[in-house]
């Protein structure tokens, strides 16, 4: 699904001339190919699409630490080039949970999960991993279970 929603943006692009958006896309595309040929040892043809979003979020991190480097070092047009990416790349992922909801899951994760200190944490964030990918940003999930646990 994931596979050919990129492809067609690729091809959608191209056809509109729309250079920042097939750049985007050809990365992903690449970085999606280099994660298939990762799993091929283990008998894997192509990745799901659950690791598929996985790595859009560890894309659209790598971006945002760009950004924070790039205006801390008076580049803004090249933050701003990241922030497009950023956008590209959200296009293809599941509508992001809001704070409300956020809580709501991390509240329900605890619980299932039984933790009741940081140190449960690991258990708390595999569990939302497994339910939220794609939905959930998970640099500032971590700051709310902590707040939850602590």
């Amino acid at each position: 699904m994931l596979r050919t929603r990129l492809s067609d943006a690729l091809k959608d692009s191209l056809r509109a001339k729309n250079e920042r958006v097939t750049h985007t896309v050809r990365l992903m595309l690449a970085a999606l190919k280099d994660r298939d040929i990762a799993a091929r040892p283990k008998g894997i043809t192509a990745i799901p699409d659950d690791e598929i979003l996985q790595m859009f979020n560890s894309m659209v991190k790598q971006r945002r630490e760009s950004i924070d480097m790039f205006t801390k070092g008076g580049r803004p047009e090249l933050a701003k080039l990241e922030q497009e990416e950023i956008d590209i790349i959200q296009t293809f992922m599941p509508e992001q949970m809001d704070e409300a909801a956020t809580v709501a899951a991390v509240k329900e994760a605890v619980q299932q999960a039984g933790a009741t200190s940081v140190k449960d944490m690991g258990k708390v964030m595999a569990i939302l991993k497994e339910k939220y990918t794609g939905r959930l940003d998970f640099s500032r999930v971590s700051g709310v279970v902590k707040q939850t646990l602590g």
